[in-house]
């Protein structure tokens, strides 16, 4: 309850003295709340879930546990059926089990096969091969999200520097920051460090950079709705939280995923967060293929025509309202053995 009282008062950025103000309880007390010191009353609870915008029924439960926990103490061998629920968090995906391989086991091995064949091919790669096909990646991944310039007139704009008539400022930014993310993320590939919040954040950044200063490169503050979909994204006072959970599957699941299927659940994680106010969809994509890229795999470019969204967008609801992934992960696994397949007969394998 604690860290659920600071997280949301911090997302409204007021100060502890303004929180007790406008709930009229003692500032003091306030800061026991926070610290965990002090269990505040029913009452209070009330007051603080209308001033920090947090329902109320989340908060009343969270206080609940906290009672309970007070009366039995610590003492796990009284009641023993009860903490797993007192130690749940109300609206916090639960962690699936490690996805066994079955299903995709026979992909997955054609995936490493044709990975080691371009491992061995590398030598005939040229730079011109990837600077053709990242700004395809790029035009395709604007393209989901609606931007409507060509592929001829995405190569205008990134690479001759040049405005197409008809277009808006957002549609040449929108190209130009996604080709500048590409570069971050091969950056990011071949330094192979652990990925971190800042790198998620700083790619998010690039994403809105001069089309939304004020969010880029921020967690959102407000709640959003995604058009079209059952899924609703948790309240903004669960994003930090949830985050830091998405970074301790990650650091898990790094150490038991194949690289494609690891790739793929950051994805869908990440997006069904969607911790961010605009630019979700281009920043888990990058996500995936910055992990991908460390792995020795190529892009994944998943494509903005109807059919190819239409079947993403499914994909990604089933995941996210039915909890079933499988139906994702082969969507991935596919359009990765693809753009293997396609690089290697482009490089003369």
């Amino acid at each position: 309850m604690k860290a659920l009282l600071k997280l949301a008062r911090n997302t409204k950025g007021i100060l502890v003295k303004e929180l007790a103000a406008k709930a009229d309880i003692d500032q003091a007390l306030v800061s026991k709340f926070e610290s965990g010191q002090r269990l505040p009353t029913r009452i209070q609870a009330i007051k603080l879930a209308q001033v920090l915008d947090i329902p109320e029924q989340e908060l009343l439960t969270a206080w609940m546990k906290e009672q309970i926990k007070k009366v039995i103490g610590n003492d796990r061998h009284l009641v023993p059926g009860i903490w797993p629920l007192l130690e749940g968090e109300p609206h916090f995906r639960v962690q699936e089990p490690t996805i066994t391989y079955g299903p995709f086991a026979h992909k997955i091995e054609t995936l490493d096969a044709l990975r080691n064949r371009l491992s061995v091919l590398r030598t005939n790669e040229h730079y011109r091969i990837a600077e053709a096909l990242e700004l395809e990646y790029t035009y395709e991944s604007n393209r989901i999200e609606g931007n409507t310039l060509t592929l001829q007139e995405t190569d205008l704009v990134v690479n001759q520097g040049l405005t197409v008539s008809g277009r808006s400022m957002r549609e040449h930014l929108e190209a130009i920051n996604h080709q500048e993310a590409i570069a971050f993320i091969k950056e990011l590939a071949e330094k192979r460090n652990p990925i971190r919040e800042r790198d998620i954040l700083a790619l998010h950044n690039l994403v809105l950079r001069s089309i939304d200063s004020e969010n880029a490169g921020r967690y959102r503050r407000v709640q959003v709705m995604i058009t079209g979909s059952k899924h609703v994204p948790p309240a903004p006072y669960l994003v930090a939280v949830q985050m830091e959970a998405f970074f301790a599957w990650y650091k898990n699941a790094e150490h038991e995923l194949h690289p494609v299927i690891l790739a793929a659940e950051a994805h869908e994680r990440l997006v069904t967060i969607h911790p961010f106010i605009d630019g979700n969809g281009r920043t888990s994509r990058l996500l995936m293929n910055l992990i991908l890229l460390r792995n020795g795999f190529v892009i994944a470019n998943i494509k903005g025509d109807l059919q190819s969204r239409k079947a993403y967008y499914k994909a990604l609801e089933t995941a996210q309202a039915e909890e079933s992934k499988s139906e994702f992960i082969n969507l991935v696994l596919d359009q990765e053995i693809e753009a293997l397949e396609r690089y290697l007969k482009i490089i003369g394998a």
